[in-house]
């Protein structure tokens, strides 16, 4: 199932990429500002999906598989860091 919402997700880049080209024909700073404005909102789905992930009983290890990183670096990443 990861692998095809993987799959199912990674055909949103071509449009989210030519978008992000076409602003920066016109203005890269403006592209910079809008790929900085993706980042964050990336970043937080990122750690939604980890947080649901966590609650549903998903392991580290399939976390970093469907993220694409080492169990080690999704754990250091995402872990909660006042429960140490």
């Amino acid at each position: 199932m990861l692998t095809a919402m993987a799959t199912e997700s990674a055909s949103l880049g071509p449009g989210v990429r030519g978008a992000i080209e076409e602003i920066a024909a016109q203005d890269p700073l403006v592209a910079l500002a809008e790929v900085a404005a993706l980042r964050r909102v990336v970043d937080d789905l990122e750690r939604h999906g980890v947080a649901q992930a966590r609650y549903r009983g998903r392991t580290w290890r399939e976390i970093a598989e469907a993220l694409g990183v080492t169990k080690q670096t999704a754990h250091r990443k995402y872990v909660d860091k006042r429960s140490r």
